[in-house]
């Protein structure tokens, strides 16, 4: 993107603050950011911010961040550069893992008739799945992928009524301008 994702604007507000307004999420809010970054753009509305202990250790650093940090036993991940994601699949996925009682995370298939593709975000975690987190960035196993070889982490069918939509990511300026054309 040549800058930082939480640096984006999306409809002329930064994307932090379309992502807020999207979720209108009444709990509390955690932003995790990389060290030399925090307080991006539109991160005042959040009821907390976290910062990596070390630059570069990816995504799965991040979630092991934001279970640290967490102020409830459950959260649910979405990645900043993630647009579309709405309210309703927050819930869902909040909901999915309550029931779940023996799930430590859930993350979503993303179905394409027969195919189905791994979607690491939006994703659900407890609190207890740092360990495995820990033992797998400790074992130079980044990859959020990698989760699904911990017990407990589990993928599932995202509902059908999510659009496809819900997994864009913003990887180039055109992606963005695509957003910002809807």
């Amino acid at each position: 993107m040549g800058r930082p994702k939480a640096e984006l604007q999306v409809a002329g507000v930064p994307i932090l603050l379309h992502l807020l307004r999207r979720f209108d999420w009444p709990g509390p809010t955690l932003l995790v950011t990389a060290p030399g970054r925090e307080r991006p753009p539109g991160y005042e509305p959040f009821t907390q911010e976290a910062t990596d202990p070390s630059f570069g250790q990816g995504p799965l650093r991040g979630i092991l961040t934001a279970i640290e940090h967490a102020q409830t036993r459950l959260l649910v991940a979405v990645a900043v550069d993630m647009p579309l994601v709405e309210r309703d699949q927050v819930i869902w996925l909040a909901s999915e893992l309550h029931r779940r009682q023996e799930a430590l995370a859930i993350m979503t298939f993303q179905r394409d008739g027969n195919a189905a593709q791994l979607q690491p975000f939006p994703s659900a975690f407890r609190a207890e799945a740092a360990a495995p987190v820990r033992r797998l960035l400790a074992a130079n196993r980044r990859s959020l992928h990698a989760l699904l070889d911990c017990p407990g982490v589990v993928a599932v069918d995202a509902p059908a009524a999510w659009d496809a939509s819900t997994w864009t990511n913003l990887n180039s300026p055109g992606d963005l301008d695509a957003i910002d054309a809807l």
